[in-house]
């Protein structure tokens, strides 16, 4: 039995329901208050219809996750069961994966709240900004919080009250209770206006709609701390339902309210809908709170790459460096190789201050995507499976290879997807040296081990010799 299964008993506080609403605190970050802002931009108002395949095929890896975790409560979650599914190749590619789509994924957070910041600073440097909030976010790791949890709820609450608000004020400003905004509204009514680049600028848009669901795989390693884990499937059901009824709710109103050529990866599209000479503060008082929100999903992916590195250099699939923590307390190593990652961001932003946001957030969405195929993979060889899970797995996996195939019909997308193919192949190719490294280590550990056997057997001196044959022969002339 795991570490998560035996701990279970005492954390299993959570109704179906604070699942559910935990799921929505902890999803909703800059991938939808920022990312939507680039689904737009690419694939106009049918990205409405992006966003409710993105959250079918979401539901679906929820649901494969959700019952392993139900069946076989695992301390590594979804990388503890491709390594049972498929080998220790696959735990060491699933972790590694799971490591950068969360690194790229806080470098694109980072990114996000530099480009928040300079709504209120546009002549201070992105990468600046990039370079404040990342050095603030490891030293909350570093020095670790125990308050952190509580305050986590706390931005989850702010979170969804800035949803609540941006819903009852857009409704008062295309109600006309409130006057004066900044673009005329419109209801987009012809095909041509709802597909402005077709069908394959919704198939390039696919990716960031699947993107805005990211943060799904925690809800699921949670899973195992309900009540009754046989509700997590209802829990995701309900709380995917939510999202993306949000999701298209308020970006369908964002819509409405600002004409698509507004719409732009520097601007949040819910800011840009709230612009009103009546309503001067509001828009400051959004991007505040986006700010707020965006740093505490920064900070959650800055504490999952942390424990993830951590348990790959425990299991020896990182070196074991990176497992060791100064004064017995201070992930510093880890941090350290966490840091380098956060650099390579920070350059990027000084080299691309245009582009860094696309491209990262591109490679980012697709890591995350390559993580969810291996959790439908391997719930396809630990899980019985009738038909129609069959049928949901495979729905799963062919909407995963469109989001992915959709990033080539895009030119800001595409170096994204080199980017993420780049890392694929160097994990792919660090995972073959390991493996090998392990078989030759064990092959050697048990040819000295059959070599001590056969040596502990044979006598080592010509006394042991004789009283070996001697009691034998006792024996021998007993059972005579």
């Amino acid at each position: 039995m795991s570490k998560a299964s035996n701990s279970s008993k005492e954390e299993k506080k959570l109704k179906w329901w604070q699942l559910s609403l935990l799921g929505v605190a902890g999803t909703i970050g800059t991938g939808y208050f920022l990312g939507s802002s680039l689904a737009i931009s690419i694939g106009g108002p049918a990205v409405l219809i992006a966003y409710a395949l993105a959250a079918l095929g979401t539901y679906v890896v929820f649901d494969a996750l959700a019952r392993m975790t139900s069946d076989h409560p695992e301390e590594g979650s979804f990388r503890s069961y491709a390594k049972k599914a498929f080998g220790n190749w696959a735990g060491f590619a699933s972790g590694w994966v799971y490591w950068f789509s969360e690194l790229l994924i806080m470098g694109s957070q980072l990114t996000a709240l530099s480009i928040f910041s300079r709504f209120w600073f546009p002549h201070v440097p992105l990468w600046v900004f990039a370079a404040g909030f990342g050095v603030i976010g490891l030293c909350i790791v570093f020095f670790g919080n125990k308050g952190f949890d509580r305050v986590e709820n706390v931005l989850a609450i702010i979170k969804i009250a800035a949803i609540i608000m941006f819903l009852i004020l857009a409704i008062a400003l295309l109600a006309g209770w409130i006057g004066g905004t900044k673009y005329d509204h419109k209801v987009p009514m012809d095909l041509a206006a709802i597909f402005p680049k077709g069908g394959v600028g919704l198939w390039a848009a696919f990716l960031f709609a699947f993107y805005a669901y990211g943060g799904i795989e925690v809800l699921g390693i949670m899973s195992y701390r309900l009540e009754k884990p046989e509700d997590a499937p209802k829990a995701g059901k309900v709380m995917l339902i939510s999202l993306s009824t949000v999701y298209v709710v308020s970006i369908g109103l964002a819509l409405i309210m600002v004409p698509l050529s507004a719409f732009n990866p520097k601007e949040s599209p819910f800011v840009l809908a709230l612009s009103s000479d009546h309503l001067a503060f509001v828009p400051h008082l959004f991007n505040g709170v986006l700010i707020v929100a965006g740093f505490s999903t920064m900070t959650a992916s800055l504490y999952a790459v942390t424990s993830m590195i951590i348990t790959l250099a425990k299991e020896g699939d990182a070196p074991t460096l990176f497992s060791r923590k100064w004064k017995k307390k201070y992930p510093l190593f880890a941090l350290s190789l966490i840091g380098c990652g956060l650099i390579g961001t920070i350059v990027m932003s000084l080299l691309l201050p245009g582009k860094v946001y696309e491209y990262i957030t591109t490679a980012a969405g697709l890591m995350l995507l390559y993580n969810w195929s291996f959790i439908l993979l391997s719930s396809g060889r630990l899980l019985k499976s009738g038909k129609f899970d069959v049928v949901k797995r495979w729905i799963g996996l062919v909407l995963i290879t469109l989001a992915v195939t959709g990033t080539l019909f895009h030119a800001l997308s595409r170096p994204g997807l080199f980017i993420s193919l780049l890392l694929v192949l160097l994990i792919g190719i660090s995972d073959v040296i390991v493996q090998r490294k392990r078989k030759k280590k064990s092959s050697t550990q048990s040819a000295s081990a059959g070599k001590e056997d056969e040596e502990a057997d044979e006598p080592s001196t010509e006394e042991e010799a004789g009283y070996h044959i001697t009691g034998i022969r006792l024996r021998r002339s007993k059972v005579k």
